[in-house]
């Protein structure tokens, strides 16, 4: 290489990858080499999973022996009401309409409600739905959700879990990557690079949605962020083909579109061993994985094959997409052994305005979704698939238990606390975790921050939260940022 400066200034990134005998070129080359047993290098210092880079998905072996084997994680986005759902507060019910003791939000401020002073406190806002205590462990569950008020004994709920962020987005993605800010890695991608997933012919990380529109912030909340692209969530549609574009165009035959593949998988590999870039190899396995799914993603959808009894169960109709059609996919899902699913269901947002009235539009979607998630829980268990697959029902964030008055009375957002349950994959079902004050105001026991959550999940799985790292821009970077503790009173 010519040290002339006027030589140099024509030198491209790609040029010096080109020429430098230690650049990513041969680095990538030395790889492929190792790969196939031709060579053999030290791990580096900052080791994560050993991932296999042909297929990066690939199962493999978490830090300890693992409880769950699968999750499914029903995501209700926009905030769902705990004071509607799951917990209960005579004592707010009986002071509903009086100003909420100054002790309670003193120094306080929250989005969207101005005024805390004096008089002019908001007022308390008690339910109007009649709840009830429900099985063995009994658990108070509302009128609105009368299925999952039968399987109270197989979940585990937690009343007290806490967030850092109080505006739907970013709220959306710290519940999912551990942070507000874009970037970083969701829960399935943390997982699927772990411990890979066992499904051949699907992806490890499958994302389903329903309601009138997607979830804020949309596929940041299943991105793989800095970690490589094959970890990402992979969206599929409830009709049709799951994936767009699945199909081959009329007129290939199967026997063309393999040696297309084939041919582009090559020329993908020269790439990959000049380049070292390895996203390339990200789209080697992408190709692959996509050929496969031609025959296994149709098959999936198609519900036909179900009984009447677990259609009935479900609630479900073939063909007619909704949050209940997903929640038997889900149990498909895992079934042929993907590993992480999150189904995202919208517009539990309860301000008060239009379309977010507490008195009729709650219910509408507390309706769409109570059967799909009881029944879910009642199959899992029923063909023996609940005891390693870990189910998490929560949105991002809670409601105040003061009322904030639009078109009609609503309630604000609420990071304090709000309420969530488990089930399955290793926690302690029938069991109630953590006790909210006499409003549902603050904790007063067992608290539990969105860093616990991701650290008990992935405990679950077999991975150490501590040691699940992966290094970024010069330091090492994980799910539970620099916090984060395993609930030990959620393991069976």
């Amino acid at each position: 290489m010519q040290s002339d400066p006027e030589n140099l200034r024509e030198l491209t990134r790609r040029h010096l990858f080109g020429r430098c005998g230690l650049g990513l070129g041969s680095v990538a080359l030395a790889s492929l080499m190792a790969d196939q047993g031709l060579a053999s290098a030290a791990p580096p210092a900052h080791a994560g999973p050993v991932i296999d880079p042909a297929n990066p998905l690939t199962p493999r072996k978490g830090h300890h022996a693992a409880k769950a084997k699968n999750v499914i994680y029903l995501f209700m986005a926009g905030g769902p009401s705990q004071l509607e759902l799951f917990d209960y507060k005579p004592r707010l019910v009986e002071l509903s309409g009086q100003p909420i003791p100054e002790s309670y939000i003193k120094g306080r401020r929250f989005a969207f409600m101005n005024s805390f002073a004096g008089k002019d406190r908001p007022k308390l806002l008690g339910t109007k739905r009649a709840f009830k205590q429900h099985g063995q462990s009994g658990a108070w569950v509302s009128e609105c959700f009368p299925h999952t008020a039968g399987i109270v004994d197989d979940i585990t709920l937690v009343h007290t879990v806490g967030t850092d962020v109080f505006n739907h987005a970013p709220a959306k993605l710290f519940l999912n990557t551990g942070s507000a800010q874009g970037g970083r890695p969701s829960m399935g991608s943390w997982v699927t690079y772990g411990i890979g997933s066992e499904c051949h012919d699907l992806p490890g990380f499958v994302v389903l949605q329903s309601g009138p529109r997607g979830p804020r912030g949309g596929a940041v909340n299943w991105a793989s962020g800095f970690l490589p692209t094959a970890f990402q969530g992979v969206p599929f549609r409830g009709t049709g083909e799951p994936i767009v574009n699945l199909t081959s165009p009329a007129g290939i035959s199967a026997a063309r579109q393999r040696d297309t593949i084939d041919a582009v998988r090559e020329l993908n590999l020269r790439r990959l061993a000049a380049t070292g870039d390895p996203e390339i190899q990200t789209r080697i396995s992408q190709y692959e994985m996509a050929y496969r799914m031609q025959t296994s993603a149709p098959e999936l959808i198609d519900l036909n094959n179900e009984s009447k009894a677990t259609l009935d169960l479900y609630g479900v109709e073939p063909g007619k997409p909704s949050f209940a059609a997903n929640c038997l996919l889900a149990r498909r899902l895992v079934e042929r052994g993907v590993r992480f699913v999150q189904l995202y269901h919208t517009n539990w947002d309860s301000h008060g305005g239009p379309g977010e009235n507490l008195e009729s539009d709650f219910d509408t979607v507390t309706r769409a979704v109570d059967q799909g998630c009881a029944a879910l829980i009642k199959d899992l268990k029923s063909r023996g698939l609940l005891e390693d697959t870990l189910v998490v029902w929560g949105g991002e964030f809670g409601r105040t238990p003061m009322g904030e008055v639009r078109d009609k009375t609503g309630r604000n957002h609420h990071i304090d606390c709000t309420t969530m349950w488990l089930a399955g994959g290793g926690t302690k079902p029938g069991t109630i975790v953590g006790k909210t004050d006499e409003f549902g105001f603050a904790p007063v026991e067992d608290a539990m921050h969105v860093h616990d959550l991701h650290a008990t999940m992935l405990h679950l799985l077999g991975l150490e939260h501590t040691k699940l790292t992966f290094r970024f821009q010069g330091r090492d970077y994980r799910l539970t940022d620099v916090k984060g503790h395993v609930v030990e009173k959620l393991l069976a």
